[in-house]
């Protein structure tokens, strides 16, 4: 019988020629007929059957019986029956991986560039929606700390936090954050219950310094004085330079971190953190998708930053959005 090693071989030791051999045999024994075969293959009969006879002779072994009376028809002989699974299966996997590389060509890649804290808790497990809404692009995101320099690398389109001024890049702004205190809700109960703003003095507090050197970003000290608490009680605790990890921290029950409205949004709504109290603390600095200035109109990078701002804005992380989810005062 014919095994797939010598298919394989075949195919090695002349693709082209024994390839075409292969298909042709393949179709005459799907229609048990070589003018059906050279229909379909757009060929003439005399060539399916000159293609057969060469496998034949290259194999030394027939593929089907030749009878010398009756009907002209085609029998397959029991070594073509067993090769014919394996046979159409690699056509299958030719066809597959054809499709695949077809649509690989037609596909982009765009390089996006997020914080990794809005990548961990924002945006990475929605990707999924949006391949599924344009699988014509490919996605790679850098989640690098420190900015990406769009000019010198082949960055097409990020996500960054600020006041929406860098230059060369053109920005559209995505949502706003609010700051709150947030916990696990292990924390609401034990011996000493967090119930309200005076009960953090016997809890850690969680310090996020990824923006420390910005005076716009909201800390402890800030919501301190707004919650009407004495500041010098707002400098003890652990401090963390990855807002991420402050909220794991927080989680796991390791003390209370001020919560960034849209990065805990779903640990608020599944349950792993809970927001104890306010007030929220607004903040100038926002979210932007941000792109170099002239691609502002490129088709792909529009497609992105379009899937952003719709799921921001079915999120409710719009301004509006953000007023109507914001803790009690």
């Amino acid at each position: 019988m014919i095994c797939t090693a010598e298919i394989v071989y075949l195919y090695r030791m002349r693709a082209p020629d024994h390839l075409n051999a292969l298909r042709a045999f393949e179709a005459a024994a799907r229609h048990l007929s070589f003018a059906l075969a050279a229909e379909e293959l757009s060929v003439t009969p005399a060539a399916v059957g000159q293609l057969v006879r060469r496998l034949e002779d290259v194999l030394g072994v027939e593929l089907f019986h030749r009878f010398q009376a009756g009907p002209a028809r085609l029998v397959l002989t029991e070594a073509a029956k067993a090769a014919l699974p394996d046979l159409r299966a690699g056509f299958g996997h030719l066809s597959a991986a054809m499709d695949w590389l077809h649509s690989a060509r037609e596909r982009r890649t765009l390089a996006v560039t997020v914080p990794s804290a809005f990548a961990d808790k924002w945006l990475l497990h929605r990707l999924e929606g949006f391949g599924r809404v344009r699988p014509d692009y490919a996605l790679r995101i850098d989640t690098r700390t420190g900015l990406a320099d769009f000019a010198a690398e082949a960055i097409d389109v990020g996500i960054r936090y600020g006041a929406g001024v860098w230059p060369g890049l053109t920005a559209r702004y995505l949502a706003r954050d609010r700051f709150f205190p947030v916990c696990s809700p292990a924390l609401l109960e034990g011996q000493h219950p967090l119930a309200a703003p005076e009960g953090l003095r016997r809890h850690q507090l969680i310090h996020d310094t990824s923006m420390g050197s910005v005076a716009e970003f909201p800390t402890w000290r800030d919501w301190h004085a707004r919650a009407g608490l004495p500041v010098v009680e707002s400098e003890r605790g652990l401090h963390v330079d990855d807002s991420a990890a402050a909220l794991r921290m927080a989680m796991a029950g390791n003390g209370v971190a001020l919560g960034r409205s849209m990065l805990v949004a779903e640990d608020l709504a599944e349950g792993r953190l809970v927001s104890p109290f306010g007030p929220a603390l607004d903040c100038s600095l926002a979210y932007y998708v941000v792109c170099r200035s002239g691609d502002a109109d490129d088709p792909a990078i529009a497609a992105f930053r379009d899937w952003v701002l719709e799921e921001a804005g079915s999120d409710g992380h719009s301004a509006a959005g953000a007023a109507r989810s914001r803790p009690a005062s």
